[in-house]
């Protein structure tokens, strides 16, 4: 019986734990908009969220189980901050764009690996970086060059 208490008192440990990050991952708020990406091979929109405060940054798309295949979430950097990214605890694949302050696509990660604490950054010089599902880029024709613009939908 004692034994039986024990793995029961680990399986709600267990629980607790699992519960916890997806309550972490829903207590900060972040604005909306929409994200059009003009590439060679046509016109692509996403919606995003828009992670412009220190605080939203730090947090981006961690813990989350699921994205969207046209979702996403755009990284906003003030001016004199060069954007560095990490999937420590992220546990989807994410394609990460790096965008200049005029809008042109200057690098692309793709499928940054979930949990990894590698550094990620752009050679060239960027002002935001659009995290879309791991692979998108790729499918989507997505290259250094396209343009992007987006709009705020919501606060």
């Amino acid at each position: 019986m004692r034994l039986r208490y024990g793995f029961g008192a680990l399986g709600v440990l267990a629980a607790l734990l699992t519960a916890a990050p997806a309550a972490f991952a829903g207590d900060i708020a972040f604005g909306r908009g929409e994200v059009r990406i003009e590439t060679a091979a046509g016109v692509r929109h996403f919606d995003v969220e828009l992670a412009e405060t220190p605080e939203q940054r730090a947090r981006g798309l961690m813990f989350r189980r699921t994205l969207a295949p046209d979702a996403g979430m755009l990284f906003l950097f003030p001016e004199r901050e060069r954007p560095t990214m990490w999937m420590a605890d992220t546990w989807l694949p994410l394609d990460m764009l790096f965008v200049a302050a005029d809008g042109r696509v200057v690098h692309i990660f793709p499928n940054a690996v979930p949990r990894s604490r590698l550094t990620i950054s752009s050679p060239h010089p960027a002002r935001m970086v659009l995290e879309l599902a791991g692979g998108t880029a790729r499918r989507l024709g997505m290259a250094p060059g396209d343009r992007l613009s987006w709009r705020r939908l919501e606060r």
